[in-house]
């Protein structure tokens, strides 16, 4: 069987994939969710032309030279506006972010004018228009402050309460189950029996779906016989769920027996086997419109096929338009060798270099076993199909995991 280029998968992993319905959550339940729905102003910010620094409201004309002295007639706050009309030779105290009484249009900042009892004495000529926030230069009623698909974060947040929204139109996280198998594999925290290891998969996966917006789904973890994999299947199949995500067995060992599970309970598979190192057995298919994706076993290559695949899934699934992972250009701190047909995914160290350049550097080793590795790895850094030999200082793709 032919391996599947990467780029070719992805593509057809997201292929039709539809954002998940929509409800509406409180601003305080909103952070990380993606907005379903374009958000418009429901109001003009400011309001009112406002003060930008604190000083003194004036008419620009009736200090046009040093030493103009104006008699001092009120004064406006943010919250308390000055409720009249300045007239000529007048001025009003003024702090940043009050309103701007009717008939001034500048203000003096407190550093160049002084107080005289009921006259203001300035130090400086006046100019129109200075230190004032015109009404309107945030947004306007009408206006879309945030489009559809945008992730809140805490800058959007504070928008979106700007613009007067106390309640945002989000999708809902999308449900995504997951499912470890193996008889060797127990829960973190018990002791293994011989023969056995700590299952570190399925809390990995987990906290890379909710990072990118999902809620993740746990079906246990199966033991290698037929039977029992195809009924956690089954339960995850049958389950409000929106994806399922196997771990381990998607190899072509003799025990690797969820892909006759999956395929016994209408999985159709699209491919299965991708042109890439760690990650090789990733298989994909769909039940109806669900997706399934079955991740290999070996912690190195199911976090990797995690973020390349899993990952956009899940971002897809939440609305996002930035669904697929950008890769940057950084310098390799060493030489690197030429690549065969498979894309690597080589664990990495980024720092900067003596040049003051942000550099990439792979580890000591790339064993896909190792969680060590991942965990002290700030990146992944690309090698695709046929690279040609590179040499230090060269720029080569890279994806950041943190």
């Amino acid at each position: 069987m032919a391996l599947t280029p990467v780029e070719t998968a992805l593509a057809r992993v997201l292929d039709g994939i539809a954002p998940v319905g929509v409800e509406r959550v409180p601003l305080a339940a909103a952070n990380g969710r993606v907005l379903a729905e374009d958000l418009r102003a429901l109001r003009t910010q400011p309001p009112f032309d406002a003060a930008a620094m604190d000083g003194w409201a004036l008419v620009a004309a009736d200090a046009a030279a040093d030493g103009a002295r104006l008699a001092i007639v009120g004064e406006s706050a943010a919250g308390r506006g000055f409720a009249g009309t300045l007239g000529s030779g007048e001025a009003i105290r003024i702090f940043t972010g009050a309103p701007m009484p009717a008939g001034a249009d500048t203000v003096v900042m407190q550093e160049y004018a002084r107080r005289d009892g009921d006259t203001l004495i300035l130090d400086e000529a006046a100019r129109p228009g200075r230190h004032v926030r015109r009404a309107g230069v945030d947004f306007r009623e009408g206006e879309i402050g945030l489009a559809a698909g945008r992730r809140l974060d805490f800058a959007a947040l504070g928008l979106a309460a700007g613009l007067n929204h106390a309640v945002l139109p989000v999708h809902r996280r999308p449900r995504i189950a997951y499912l470890a198998n193996g008889d060797e594999l127990v829960p973190p925290g018990t002791v293994p029996g011989p023969d056995r290891i700590v299952a570190s998969n399925g809390v990995a996966l987990a906290a890379l779906i909710a990072e990118n917006g999902g809620e993740p789904v746990d079906l246990g973890i199966a033991p290698d016989d037929l039977d029992a994999i195809r009924a956690a299947v089954r339960a995850g199949l049958d389950a409000d769920i929106d994806a399922l995500v196997t771990l381990a067995g998607a190899s072509v060992g003799d025990h690797d027996l969820v892909h006759r599970a999956l395929t016994a309970e209408g999985v159709v598979f699209e491919f299965w086997k991708i042109a890439m190192r760690p990650g090789k057995p990733l298989m994909a298919g769909r039940r109806g419109t669900l997706p399934v994706l079955g991740l290999p076993g070996n912690p190195a290559a199911s976090l990797v096929c995690g973020l390349v695949f899993v990952a956009p899934l899940v971002r897809a699934l939440a609305g996002r338009l930035d669904a697929v992972t950008p890769l940057e250009r950084v310098a390799t701190a060493v030489d690197l060798a030429a690549n065969d047909l498979r894309q690597d995914y080589l664990r990495a160290t980024l720092a900067i270099g003596a040049d003051g350049r942000a550099e990439v550097r792979p580890l000591d080793s790339q064993d896909s076993s190792l969680l060590t590795r991942f965990a002290g790895a700030d990146a992944l850094l690309v090698r695709p199909p046929h690279a040609e030999a590179t040499r230090a200082g060269d720029l080569v793709p890279v994806m950041r995991l943190r």
